[in-house]
């Protein structure tokens, strides 16, 4: 049965909802169950989700990510229908190591788009499933942070988070950012 949880993160609430199998339908910080249901598409948003305190190991790897492990999210099942193009973006884009933005034309050319920086823009904003699908790696060319569906602050907050947890030595592809 879908379900649909919502936890207490350091950035804010954070809502998931997951189909029948536990894969990610939508994913963000926000305690708008109704929202995030219209960021699914028609053809996979479920009717009538039940309300869970936890959703097991979905609720687990948003917690490990909070608490400095990114790994688990990026091991979590997703779901989302898009064109080709759009479902090429979304999987090049959980390759992107956390602490190491990208920006937008990176994004479309590891996609197999080189002209396509407009293309991993929009693939971002129809992103349905934010954190497990990092979109907040992204930013424009230059560092400037572009945009983010949870606001510009919280994109900001994750990005030095993520960054803090390299080793001193690294740094992101995009230092400074």
């Amino acid at each position: 049965m879908p379900a649909i949880a919502t936890i207490p993160t350091p950035l804010g609430p954070f809502t998931t909802l997951v189909d029948d199998e536990g894969t990610v339908l939508a994913s963000g910080w926000t305690d708008d169950v109704d929202g995030l249901l219209a960021l699914v598409h028609a053809e996979l948003r479920p009717a009538d989700p039940s309300r869970r305190d936890e959703l097991g190991a979905v609720t687990a790897a948003v917690t490990a990510f909070h608490d400095g492990d990114p790994a688990p999210a990026a091991a979590v099942p997703v779901r989302q229908l898009g064109g080709p193009a759009t479902t090429a973006i979304w999987t090049a884009l959980r390759a992107v190591p956390a602490g190491a933005p990208t920006t937008y034309g990176e994004l479309a050319a590891a996609a197999g788009h080189p002209n396509g920086h407009r293309l991993a823009a929009r693939a971002c904003v129809h992103n349905a499933a934010t954190l497990f699908v990092p979109c907040h790696r992204v930013v424009r060319r230059g560092g400037a942070l572009g945009g983010y569906r949870w606001g510009l602050e919280r994109k900001e907050r994750l990005l030095a988070m993520e960054k803090s947890w390299l080793p001193e030595q690294s740094g992101g592809a995009l230092s400074g950012v």
